[in-house]
């Protein structure tokens, strides 16, 4: 595993000199001071010769042994030499002169090089030693959830995750992105119900295209989701651009045209030529009729339109205005569609009253005069049928 960095104490290094320079007789300082050189040029292993050159001054006093031995420590790791590296940081640690804050530092530089050498219970230890001394960096966090992960406690290492997480949001701040990796990870790999919700955090405030595309790949699995909202998962992935498969495209095309937006699957289509997703290889034939299809059942829709707007506003409840309505956001005609899926919204008498708020707060993102409402009334869909994480996931696109 490949970790952020390796601690090795380079405040020992500063302005060239050991730390205690000032207690130090010449014949250990000089040979320190060159070896701080060395290490500066990257020569560790020749650095490493110079601190046995310091070792070998008889009748050391604490305080140079101590300062030998923190050098020794970071040129040994920088040369590779993990054995060596642990054993004199460990001399370090036991010195009984660090602060706390130092005592995280070395105990995490043995954490990292019993990493090296293989032996994970006694990294374990000496990363627990690094947090109880108030460690808290972003490598000692790393360094802990592989430590975790090596031995299969993925549970630990999302309790670990989870409470950074909760503690960053009770702060008000943005939780941190390895953070939040680290929990859906570990999520995954227990099978946890809470990973969606994870996804959406780290879609939320790092929106990458490769977290939605986890996002809304996880999003049809969800308990309870609903088969009509294909559509929409697809809907998603052309907004936030991680739509790219052929299939995908057909797909989005077929839906559309089976859920009564014809016009949408023209657009989709149209698209999907334009990336070069459809149009090519053995299929293109297909594609071509798929084109064809949405383009006469468009033509189609736009003339018959406003007769089934007239019959919708006739019906006794108010179903077909917000399809109707929603028909004419598709169309291009947003503020006419919105205002006819808001007529049916307060005729009432709605099969699914969430998803008609979901049609609305979609309507409203494609207008100009309504979208300052559309992220109200989104999070105001709270279905348990995936409607609500739907339209969250609109709130996050909008804002992004």
């Amino acid at each position: 595993m490949r970790f952020l960095r390796f601690l090795t104490l380079a405040l020992l290094l500063a302005a060239g000199m050991p730390a205690h320079a000032q207690a130090l007789r010449p014949e250990v300082a000089k040979p320190l001071h060159q070896a701080g050189e060395l290490l500066k040029a990257g020569k560790a292993k020749e650095a490493l010769a110079k601190v046995r050159e310091a070792d070998a001054v008889p009748n050391k006093t604490p305080a140079e042994q101590l300062t030998i031995e923190r050098m020794r420590g970071a040129a040994a790791q920088r040369a590779g030499d993990y054995a060596a590296a642990a054993r004199a940081f460990e001399a370090v640690f036991d010195s009984g002169k660090l602060g706390a804050a130092e005592q995280a530092q070395v105990a995490e530089s043995i954490a990292h090089a019993y990493v090296q050498l293989k032996d994970n219970a006694k990294a374990q230890a000496w990363a627990a030693k690094a947090a109880a001394a108030g460690g808290n960096s972003a490598s000692l966090k790393q360094l802990q959830a592989y430590l975790q992960g090596s031995s299969g406690d993925y549970a630990a290492v999302a309790r670990d995750a989870a409470a950074a997480v909760a503690a960053a949001e009770r702060a008000g701040q943005k939780p941190a992105e390895a953070d939040l990796l680290r929990l859906a990870d570990a999520q995954q790999r227990t099978n946890s119900p809470g990973q969606l919700g994870t996804l959406e955090k780290l879609v939320a405030s790092y929106p990458k295209k490769d977290y939605w595309a986890a996002y809304l790949a996880r999003l049809p699995r969800k308990s309870g989701f609903a088969d009509r909202y294909a559509l929409d998962v697809l809907r998603l992935k052309l907004a936030s651009g991680t739509l790219t498969r052929t299939d995908d495209y057909m797909e989005m095309a077929q839906l559309a045209l089976q859920a009564g937006y014809p016009a949408e699957a023209k657009q989709v289509v149209e698209r999907g030529f334009a990336a070069g997703a459809l149009g090519t290889g053995a299929e293109a034939e297909r594609h071509e009729r798929l084109r064809k299809l949405a383009l006469k059942d468009a033509a189609e829709a736009a003339a018959a339109i406003a007769a089934r707007a007239t019959d919708a506003a006739a019906a006794k409840d108010g179903n077909a205005l917000v399809h109707v309505g929603f028909a004419y956001v598709t169309m291009g005609e947003v503020d006419q569609g919105l205002a006819l899926i808001e007529q049916g919204i307060a005729k009432g008498g709605l099969k699914r009253p969430d998803e008609a708020r979901l049609r609305l707060g979609m309507a409203q993102q494609h207008s100009a005069k309504a979208k300052p409402k559309a992220a109200a009334t989104l999070r105001g869909v709270q279905g348990n049928d995936g409607s609500a994480e739907i339209a969250r996931a609109w709130v996050i696109l909008g804002a992004t």
